[in-house]
């Protein structure tokens, strides 16, 4: 069996999704980039990077023990990161609960031998690839999104680009 690229993530359900659309694609215009497409749209939680699919199973039953209190991320600004050269709409701060199911996620990922990458949390949401440096558009109306759950996605690579395809909830 192949390996797998994956990363868990809170994935938009469709009522988000079209909020989301009425942030970013007026905002995603002033950047010069490739916009990322609608479908996605996603905030990463923890990066599992290449898994062997026959442990995906293992890792499923691992994150199912997490339980989320259900929090609000609020997105205030899109801002230029320079390393991978993206835009993103940022939230400027970090629920406790969510910090706690980022937690949890590493160290479910160390149980399974996986070494997560300890860097200080950003909640962002991209929406522009190669992007050209900007100073940060704060928005006029903050946007807010509540979730409960998160999502077990698979990376995908494709001709055109990547596309992402939830595994599991």
């Amino acid at each position: 069996m192949a390996d797998k690229k994956l990363f868990f993530a809170l994935w938009p359900d469709q009522r988000q999704q079209e909020a989301l659309r009425n942030t970013i694609s007026p905002i995603a215009r002033l950047v010069e980039g490739n916009a990322v497409i609608r479908g996605n749209w996603h905030v990463t939680l923890v990066f599992v990077g290449q898994f062997p699919e026959e442990r995906i199973a293992e890792l499923i039953a691992a994150a199912a023990a997490i339980e989320v209190e259900p929090f609000r991320l609020r997105f205030d600004r899109l801002t230029f990161w320079r390393r991978p050269r993206i835009a993103c709409l940022q939230a400027i701060s970090v629920p406790p609960s969510l910090q706690r199911v980022v937690e949890q996620l590493n160290e479910a990922l160390s149980g399974l031998g996986v070494e997560p990458k300890m860097e200080t949390y950003r909640p962002h949401i991209t929406a522009v690839r190669k992007a050209r440096s900007f100073e940060p558009i704060v928005l006029a109306r903050p946007l807010e999104l509540q979730w409960s759950g998160f999502e077990l996605i698979e990376s995908i690579s494709l001709p055109g680009g990547v596309q992402y395809c939830p595994l599991k909830q």
